[in-house]
């Protein structure tokens, strides 16, 4: 009798298991980009080391590396697709073509993207220890749940604070591979490693995301509230004018 009872509300359980993995599957899939967006993160830097590998050219590299980038974002534009990823490609690239061509030193094409990554892993780590986990920041409004995890939801703030300081950690373990080898590495060999560290710690990072915030609490959907708060208050509303 128990058991036959009991069944029902295993399966509801495992219902909302199976939502949660789902939401947050699709949450993760819209902040990061997906496949896509990791295609058009590592084709530049895969263009440049290419051509440099075969003739030495930092100029046709560099040009080559911007034009692929930007023909990333056309097409973005023209399926009417996310272009955040694709535009801030363009501005990495960009930045990165700017530094090695006044250095002249094609080392330099990588330099921006590395001190962004890590001044983005401090800043996982920081902002975890002060109360605020960045990973909360960029996937609340994706949740519609924003902030309220930081007060109503302390199960959840306590993923985003796991995968905030599993972020923080891969991208510094990725930077303390990639700096020495800057210092003291072959350009060549340079380009080839940063282009197969691209995607890995990234997925890493990702799939611990995942399996933090598929165990964890359910969002609060704070502009469900705020949906059902106007309507209570225009029913209200409604009652007092009624005679």
């Amino acid at each position: 009798m128990t058991s036959l009872d009991d069944k029902p509300k295993d399966q509801e359980n495992d219902d909302r298991a199976a939502d949660s993995r789902t939401v947050t599957e699709a949450a993760l899939f819209e902040a990061f980009g997906g496949v896509r967006g990791m295609v058009e993160t590592v084709v530049p830097g895969l263009l440049f080391v290419t051509i440099f590998t075969v003739n030495k050219d930092l100029h046709m590299s560099a040009i080559a590396a911007l034009a692929v980038s930007v023909v990333l974002v056309v097409a973005r534009l023209a399926m009417k697709g996310t272009v955040k990823h694709a535009f801030s490609g363009v501005f990495g690239v960009a930045f990165g073509v700017v530094f090695a061509m006044m250095t002249g030193n094609a080392k330099d094409f990588y330099l921006p993207g590395m001190l962004y990554t890590l001044g983005l892993a401090l800043a996982y780590i920081i902002t975890t220890m002060a109360g605020v986990p960045l990973i909360g920041l960029i996937l609340g409004p994706v949740f519609k749940e924003n902030l309220s995890w930081r007060t109503r939801n302390p199960g959840r703030k306590k993923a985003y604070a796991k995968a905030s300081y599993a972020w923080g950690l891969i991208l510094l373990a990725k930077c303390a591979v990639l700096f020495p080898l800057y210092w003291w590495g072959d350009t060549t060999q340079f380009g080839w490693v940063l282009v197969a560290l691209k995607i890995p710690p990234f997925l890493l990072a990702v799939y611990l995301t995942w399996v933090f915030l598929a165990k964890a609490p359910p969002p609060i959907d704070v502009f469900a509230e705020m949906e059902a708060a106007e309507k209570a208050e225009e029913e209200r509303k409604a009652e007092r004018r009624a005679p």
